[in-house]
């Protein structure tokens, strides 16, 4: 439920005389400190000399450690109504002028932040006492009061109603104090507080590196979980359907599909912990070295696979290892989705800097309509695959051709064919 406009206004200067009384509290250190390191023996042009090194070495002091510049900006959004980015932390070895120009800039802030916030609680105080007084005075029967200087008498009655004005006055004053201060801070605020250029690049940059970040895992997620229960689905029908006829057989399909349950829940723990800034699960990320469990696991589906693999697998780089592992299984759950499990064939080859991946597959005519479909972007799989290709600067191919391979596919068969060249060389 939303507050009233009323209710908003008067939360709003209770706020705003909160942080001026918090800039008067700041305030007291360095007046202090510098009444304390100045003898009053001194002439007077030493002494507001002296007094004047000693606060600025104060408030520098205080603006010295870096949480000092990260709590002013919450307190200012809290309590002004500002919406100031909260300060990036440093990187560790960081050798760039930007923390001590932040320091400075934090040390100019608490100038200001000091200065009216002792000038809003002084005259808060004074017109406050000055308005209780005339109240109190003409509540009273009247007399004479003594402010801001002037002698003035109070009459009881309706002659002395003009204290009561007076005290609303003072009142009146005392917010308009209020809020001119608050408005004065919030428009220094961000010339003091908000990130320099260079701090809005780097946190573009972060947070770009976030979303490419929180994008690649979602992939992950989808590859992974995706071939799950593509598998687990085949194989939990086969099950179904050797359940009376060959228990062992059925029994066997059942325990795959809890090992790549497993496998997939391990995924998605190194996800989801990411995803929430947590410390994730530091298990090995699948590789080409991982290949035959994958190819294993397609197998206990009902598919039948050749793998062909040529070169050093092993040699290849870790980050196109990976890559390469995800494309191979996105395609294998593309098999097993929309082919007849029959004549899949994989070829593998790392060869003169290059990584080649092929994969076909015989499909029927409306799954390769589909499956043209996807290519074009409306699935997230072959896209997905697209996307690792691209980012590690290689080539990748997708579509139909006839009378691909044998296998017993047959010739003139309609087969898909997945296609990706990686250079070696070029990956991250």
């Amino acid at each position: 439920m939303d507050r009233p406009p009323v209710g908003r206004a008067v939360k709003r200067g209770v706020t705003a005389w909160g942080h001026a009384l918090l800039g008067a509290m700041l305030g007291v250190v360095p007046v202090v400190a510098g009444l304390l390191f100045t003898s009053p023996v001194w002439p007077m042009a030493l002494r507001i000399a002296g007094f004047t090194l000693v606060c600025a070495a104060a408030i520098l002091a205080m603006a010295f450690p870096r949480a000092a510049r990260r709590r002013s900006v919450r307190l200012t959004n809290r309590l002004l109504g500002t919406d100031l980015p909260v300060p990036l932390e440093p990187l560790s070895g960081e050798r760039s002028p930007g923390p001590w120009v932040n320091r400075l800039r934090t040390a100019a802030w608490l100038v200001p932040h000091m200065a009216l916030g002792g000038l809003v609680t002084g005259l808060t105080v004074l017109l406050l006492f000055s308005a209780l007084m005339f109240l109190a005075v003409w509540l009273g029967g009247g007399g004479v009061v003594d402010s801001f200087g002037l002698t003035l008498r109070v009459h009881s009655g309706l002659p002395g109603l003009w204290a009561g004005a007076v005290a609303v006055g003072c009142l009146m004053a005392t917010v308009a104090v209020s809020a001119g201060a608050a408005a004065a801070l919030r428009l220094l605020a961000p010339v003091f507080l908000d990130h320099r250029q260079a701090e809005r690049l780097a946190a573009a940059e972060e947070q770009m590196h976030r979303l490419a970040q929180r994008n690649r895992l979602a992939q992950e997620l989808h590859d992974s979980i995706g071939h799950t229960l593509t598998a687990s689905t085949i194989q939990a029908a086969v099950a179904g359907e050797l359940m009376e006829r060959d228990p062992d057989a059925a029994r066997r399909a059942l325990r795959s599909i809890e090992e790549t349950s497993r496998v997939a829940m391990d995924d998605l723990d190194h996800v989801l912990g990411v995803l929430r800034e947590e410390r994730s699960p530091r298990t090995p990320q699948l590789t080409l070295g991982d290949l035959d469990p994958l190819v294993e696991r397609v197998r206990r589906a009902g598919a039948e696979v050749s793998v062909t693999t040529c070169g050093a697998l092993e040699r290849i780089p870790a980050t196109a290892s990976r890559e390469a592992y995800r494309i191979v299984q996105e395609g294998l759950t593309n098999a097993l989705r929309y082919g007849t499990k029959a004549g899949i064939a994989l070829h593998v080859t790392a060869q003169d800097d290059w990584l080649t991946l092929e994969l076909v597959n015989p499909v029927a005519v409306e799954d390769a309509g589909f499956l043209s479909r996807k290519r074009r972007g409306e699935g997230q799989g072959l896209a997905g695959i697209e996307e690792r290709v691209r980012l590690l600067r290689g080539e990748v191919s997708a579509g139909t051709t006839e009378g691909h391979g044998g296998n017993g596919a047959g010739q003139g068969a309609t087969r898909w064919r997945l296609a990706a060249r990686i250079p070696l060389r070029s990956a991250p």
